[in-house]
């Protein structure tokens, strides 16, 4: 009966704060066929006497930063088939879906199995699925990616800040040397990946242990 209980009271603060604001009456109707509703729909459906259960916790969303996707969309384009998929992974990401994020990207490679883009994007999404490792999954993507565009710098690249989340320094930085030679020259984005390759290149020198 607490449950009921509970209902009444809810039902007297809810009178009480009409009364207290100075509502017009008029709203005082809609607020009573409101509380009338969720009783009778309570009466029909609630379970008074079942316990508590635990309240589920929400996915903690992935950000996805602005600037990252403009990075990518001087790599890789904007306006293609690919990169539709790549939007929508992007809001699975958001929502903390991570395995609806690799479910999207292989629904694209279904429609076109020879996307380098999407190849890259399912090593990524792989690898924040399973923890920010390079699983052997993430890996043979990134790898597919990179045999279908053996010249372009976005794989390396992607597959190097996959290295860099896992803590793998020294093979995002082979990655991601890769990926400047391959850059076109005097491009926004070569400049960009250059200068995050400069500041891992000074992290390993900073961290590395002193020679004996």
């Amino acid at each position: 009966m607490s449950g009921f209980v509970a209902l009444t009271l809810v039902g007297g603060l809810a009178f009480g704060a009409l009364v207290l604001l100075r509502l017009p009456r008029i709203l005082w109707s809609f607020a009573g066929a409101a509380l009338f509703l969720g009783a009778a729909g309570y009466a029909w459906q609630g379970r008074p006497g079942a316990p508590a259960s635990p309240a589920r916790p929400a996915r903690d969303g992935i950000a996805v930063d602005p600037a990252a996707i403009a990075l990518r969309d001087r790599l890789v384009g904007r306006f293609t088939a690919d990169a539709s998929y790549l939007v929508a992974s992007d809001a699975m990401l958001r929502t903390g879906n991570k395995r609806a994020a690799v479910q999207v990207v292989l629904g694209g490679l279904r429609r076109i199995p020879n996307s380098f883009i999407l190849w890259t994007q399912l090593g990524t999404n792989l690898a924040i699925h399973d923890g920010d490792k390079v699983s052997p999954a993430a890996k043979l993507a990134f790898e597919r990616a990179m045999r279908l565009a053996p010249k372009h710098p976005a794989p390396p690249y992607y597959a190097g800040m996959a290295y860099v989340r896992a803590g793998e320094l020294a093979m995002a930085q082979r990655l991601w040397r890769r990926a400047v030679a391959l850059s076109a020259p005097d491009t926004d984005y070569r400049r960009q990946i250059a200068g995050q390759l400069d500041l891992l290149d000074r992290f390993i020198a900073a961290t590395r242990p002193p020679a004996r």
